[in-house]
């Protein structure tokens, strides 16, 4: 079993607001949630390794959350001027990849054989290589939990996990499933 309050210190310690448990029979993969990705409102769609299509068939990223039973959930939480505060939005997004990947690189001295999913598309490259050549960096990269097909907002409640703070606060949630 993960030790929960070993991982709330490294998560608050690499900037995170929150840190819950995740228990990997809690996500279901939506095709619903897929289709909205397909709708390519965040201009990244086939564009990505790490976004749909690029990141596999929903049976693709099924088979690869069953070898694990146990994660973490990782939130950052800003404060907003207004509700379009849109500079505010892309400040907490950027902290949130920072604290992401801060604490990717600390969980992966213990957990090398984690899997971890992120907020947003991976952005490892300046120009990703899809779909004419290779990842560059296969074993750097993240796919978001919506590449995946789940809903941030039903996996957070059913760990236990606010996912609105109220108004004028944006949250970015990831998760690390670890072995």
């Amino acid at each position: 079993m993960l030790n929960l309050s070993e991982l709330e210190k490294l998560g608050h310690s690499c900037g995170f607001t929150h840190v819950a448990l995740l228990k990997v029979s809690t996500i279901d993969l939506l095709p619903e949630v897929r289709e909205m990705c397909e709708k390519n409102t965040c201009h990244m769609y086939g564009k990505n390794w790490c976004c749909p299509p690029g990141v596999g068939t929903l049976e693709e990223c099924a088979a690869r959350l069953k070898k694990y039973e146990n994660g973490i959930l990782v939130q950052t939480v800003g404060q907003l001027e207004d509700a379009l505060d849109g500079e505010g939005m892309m400040e907490t997004e950027a902290a949130h990849k920072e604290h992401f990947d801060e604490m990717r690189d600390k969980l992966l001295e213990k957990y090398p054989n984690m899997l971890s999913i992120g907020s947003g598309c991976c952005t490892r490259c300046k120009k990703c290589t899809y779909p004419d050549a290779p990842c560059r960096m296969p074993d750097n990269t993240f796919a978001s939990m919506e590449a995946y097909g789940m809903l941030v907002t039903s996996i957070c409640q059913k760990n236990d996990l606010p996912y609105y703070y109220g108004p004028c606060t944006i949250s970015y949630t990831g998760c690390f499933l670890l072995e």
